[in-house]
């Protein structure tokens, strides 16, 4: 038994009590009147509790955003952020849309609410730092993952990043996401970030109780339906890998796959 595979049942375990210490945020979406043409660019890692409260933001406007991992010990992108930004610093957010680059999650979450939600920014993100508090908290339990690259011996050659940058459909909450998220970040591959968060009382049901249920496909947001019409039903997370073809759900394959195919 792998590593990994045997630390599972631990992982998920403060997986999902980091979700519950959240109280719900980053699940629910309500999603936006209009979407952007670009995408967004989101250079961040996982184990940050201010990139944690953009991602939560994103899911909730159902917003998507290329991710570029930046770990601590990373080197693919960490030194982009320097030429963009001018200093060191995550989250760092740039929309080719309006040009705009943005460090501070008080900052960014603010832009996206103005400029692509109801253009007011919610009651319980004007609580900006009792947020930030709330999710560094939450952050102790995974403090470790999702935070550092690993070190590699001398004499091992680096893998180059993938041609393609990945898929990952999910929501900033899920237990399950997260895991996928915090090994993506280590790894430093790119990935899109495709929100999936609830915004129907069928989203709420797990998958294999739908699936009891034989209840039609009916989800209301983009990304929902594009998955239910490329999996045939939602079982979230789902990772789509056009370098290699590969597409599967379930954390627990998708982090064996990520193993084999870029550790």
């Amino acid at each position: 038994m792998s590593a990994a595979r045997s630390s599972f049942p631990f992982d998920l375990a403060a997986s999902v009590a980091t979700t519950f210490l959240r109280g719900g945020m980053g699940i629910a979406t309500t999603p936006v009147s209009h979407r952007p043409a670009l995408m967004f660019e989101l250079y961040e890692f996982e184990g940050c509790p201010y990139c944690r409260l953009v991602r939560e933001a994103l899911t909730e406007l159902d917003l998507d955003a290329l991710v570029y991992p930046c770990p601590r010990g990373g080197t693919r992108y960490r030194p982009r952020v320097v030429e963009l930004g001018g200093r060191m610093q995550f989250p760092f957010f740039v929309d080719p849309n309006t040009g705009r680059r943005l460090y501070e999650s008080a900052d960014i979450i603010t832009y996206l609410f103005e400029t692509y939600g109801a253009g007011r920014v919610p009651l319980h993100w004007q609580w900006i730092g009792l947020q930030q508090v709330g999710s560094a908290v939450a952050g102790l339990l995974r403090s470790s993952a999702g935070r550092r690259a690993p070190a590699r011996p001398a004499d091992a050659p680096e893998r180059p990043a993938p041609a393609l940058p990945l898929e990952l459909y999910g929501f900033e909450s899920s237990p399950y996401a997260r895991l996928v998220r915090e090994r993506l970040c280590e790894l430093e591959l790119p990935y899109i970030l495709r929100a999936c968060g609830r915004a129907a009382p069928r989203d709420w049901l797990p998958p294999g109780v739908r699936d009891a249920l034989r209840l039609e496909p009916g989800s209301v947001t983009i990304n929902r339906q594009a998955l239910e019409a490329r999996a045939g039903r939602i079982s979230l997370p789902y990772l789509v890998d056009p370098n290699t073809g590969a597409e599967m759900a379930e954390s627990q394959r998708i982090l064996e796959y990520l193993e084999e195919a870029y550790a």
